[in-house]
């Protein structure tokens, strides 16, 4: 897969989490890192879809942690704008669910990296001509493996 996307229209976000969502499996974590409106939920919103999830994936900004069942993997979408640090990580217990799931945080880059061995990280982009772009940093060879196979 691309390392590096252009996302003209926020079907093209979607389409690219429905992309990635092919190569996730259980116990992966994915943080999301970007500005305010570079498509962070929208690219969550494609992954959902392509895990299957039923129902629809909004922003968890002020629950900051929802849970979609029904798909081949549950997601668990996680937004760390609001938590203060690695303590408030710890009290979401999100561990207790990320071996079994796969968890997308929003903002979470500096905080829960340590809940995986290996995790992907999205950096997602604005652009002044409100384009966005996306891209994919493996940390770990497996995400390695699977984003460059040979």
């Amino acid at each position: 897969m691309r390392r590096e996307h252009v996302l003209p229209a926020p079907e093209d976000t979607h389409a690219l989490g429905r992309a990635l969502a092919g190569l996730l499996v259980p116990g992966d974590l994915v943080v999301l890192v970007g500005p305010l409106g570079a498509g962070k939920t929208a690219l969550t919103q494609g992954i959902g879809a392509g895990l299957g999830v039923g129902e629809p994936v909004t922003s968890p900004t002020f629950v900051i942690s929802r849970v979609h069942r029904g798909g081949r993997v549950p997601l668990v979408h996680v937004d760390a704008y609001r938590l203060g640090g690695v303590a408030d990580v710890d009290d979401l217990d999100l561990d207790a669910s990320t071996e079994e799931s796969v968890t997308v945080v929003e903002w979470g880059q500096g905080l829960v990296e340590r809940l995986a061995d290996e995790h992907l990280e999205i950096r997602l982009d604005r652009r002044d001509d409100d384009v966005r772009t996306a891209l994919l940093v493996p940390h770990g060879p497996g995400w390695t493996g699977r984003l460059d196979p040979r």
